[in-house]
């Protein structure tokens, strides 16, 4: 008997919930059910995060959260629940499995049968965002080696176990040569354990293009947070419908379970939504705790239930489903094929009793970090960037000097290009005089005299080597 938390959510949430939950019990699940309230309720009650202390205590200690889907009110202040939980509880893998149900659901690509694996914590997701200037704001893309070590071993442990044959690492570190350079050169190191695992990289734009025009080249794929959350539904949606898809998201110690659609408050209370998502989500849950023929018997049941044509409205189409049934019929369909297997779908078969080697991340011996330089960023309204040199210029000294201007990363300064538009963000690159060393108390100098001359520095970024190897980027045309 394993313990889990529960969410019936908002809109629809309440209604697949516990089609879901009939369903699996009646499967056999094994499970003792705590349930909490989250979401829409919990935010207009004033808590901004959506979710009380004590609803975080229950999921804490059962470490299983299985959650309808809820809904976020309108406006300001409120933090989406989904992002929260990912990062509170270290849930770094969120794993969308993506497959066709050919003829029964209609599709582009019949044979399609791939698994998303993305990264769940980190990159843009992180957050982070400021406004610099009067025209331009920032969002700092976090890309850490634990982060990339964790996902990409989970995506090779994932296909080991289920009998994949390849995992592709999707980044576009053509142009992001530090962070998406870091994921595939971590993605690269972890292939080379899994010998036995074909292993390939694509570059996003060109990969995705691929992945929606012939979905069959590929099995898992691993990648960072926002192409993985724009893919991922992507592919659920070229299967046939968003609808049907569930998703995992793993961590050290816990994990949560869930559809990848929202609450729909306009179909709540009709009995018309389909519960297959959040059971396929459900299903994703009974496999890592270990109830994997339970799993088995309910997928094989749904399956079945779906090529009898025992359809919800979403996906009902004349002439290839047969029966239009609401949210407890279609539930009530799946129990009625418990124990039995599909005709024309692909049974499945679930692995049991293996488990996945994830060791816990051990920290690297530290480099040898060595500061080379400093971008200075600068508020200047003007379009000359030869004028500013000029007054930039002046807060060098022997030691240290400017060397470079860029505007939204294209060099204008020395021998830029008159064409270029330049916005009032720029980045005043310094650089020592002849190898002279650089500490940080020329950095504290160089902001002193800037403001002695009137010249708005909005922020520095140090620039390092570590180990000899350069660890920023140059200007975009230098």
């Amino acid at each position: 008997m394993t313990k889990i938390t529960v969410a019936k959510g908002d809109g629809i949430g309440p209604e697949i919930m516990d089609a879901t939950l009939e369903i699996i019990l009646a499967a056999g699940a094994q499970l003792e059910i705590e349930e909490i309230e989250v979401g829409e309720k919990v935010y207009l009650a004033g808590n901004s995060a959506g979710i009380a202390p004590e609803a975080w205590d229950s999921i804490r200690k059962n470490k299983i959260f299985l959650k309808a889907p809820i809904t976020t009110p309108q406006g300001g202040g409120y933090k989406s629940l989904n992002v929260t939980t990912r990062k509170f509880l270290g849930l770094y893998a969120n794993v969308r499995p993506c497959f066709s149900l050919h003829p029964y659901v209609k599709t582009k690509h019949p044979t399609m049968d791939i698994v998303i694996i993305r990264e769940n914590e980190e990159d843009l997701y992180a957050g982070i965002e400021h406004q610099q200037t009067d025209e331009v704001v920032q969002c700092l893309k976090l890309i850490s080696r634990p982060g990339c070590e964790k996902i990409v071993r989970y995506a090779f442990e994932y296909a080991k176990q289920y009998g994949r044959k390849k995992v592709t690492c999707f980044t576009k570190d053509n142009i992001m040569k530090q962070t998406d350079g870091l994921f595939h050169q971590v993605f690269n190191e972890i292939a080379a354990e899994y010998p036995e695992i074909e292993n390939e990289h694509w570059i996003i734009d060109i990969g995705a293009a691929k992945m929606a025009d012939t979905p069959e080249a590929f099995d898992v794929i691993v990648m960072p947070n926002l192409y993985g959350d724009v893919l991922s539904d992507v592919a659920a949606q070229i299967t046939g419908s968003v609808g049907l898809a569930g998703s995992s998201n793993i961590g050290e110690t816990c994990a949560m379970f869930e559809a990848i659609h929202g609450s729909a408050p306009r179909r709540a209370g009709q009995n018309v939504a389909n519960p297959s998502g959040l059971l396929q989500g459900a299903i994703l849950m009974l496999n890592h705790i270990g109830q994997s023929e339970v799993a088995e018997k309910v997928q094989n049941a749904w399956l079945k239930t779906m090529e009898d044509g025992i359809h919800t409205y979403d996906i009902y189409k004349e002439g290839t489903s047969k029966q239009l049934v609401g949210t407890k019929e279609f539930a009530k369909a799946v129990i009625a094929n418990l124990g039995q297997q599909p005709a024309t779908l692909k049974p499945v078969q679930f692995p049991k009793g293996s488990t996945m080697n994830l060791p816990t991340y051990k920290r690297k011996e530290p480099a040898n970090k060595e500061l080379v330089g400093v971008d200075v960023f600068v508020h200047w309204s003007g379009t000359n960037p030869n004028e500013l040199a000029e007054q930039v210029k002046k807060i060098g000294d022997n030691e240290v000097t400017l060397s470079m201007i860029t505007n939204r990363g294209i060099k204008v300064w020395p021998d830029g290009f008159e064409e270029t538009f330049c916005t009032d963000h720029w980045r005043c690159r310094f650089k020592p005089v002849n190898g002279h060393p650089i500490s940080k108390q020329h950095i504290i100098q160089l902001l002193s005299r800037a403001e002695e001359q009137g010249i708005d520095s909005i922020k520095t970024e140090n620039l390092y080597n570590f180990n000899g190897k350069q660890g920023y980027s140059l200007g975009q045309g230098q």
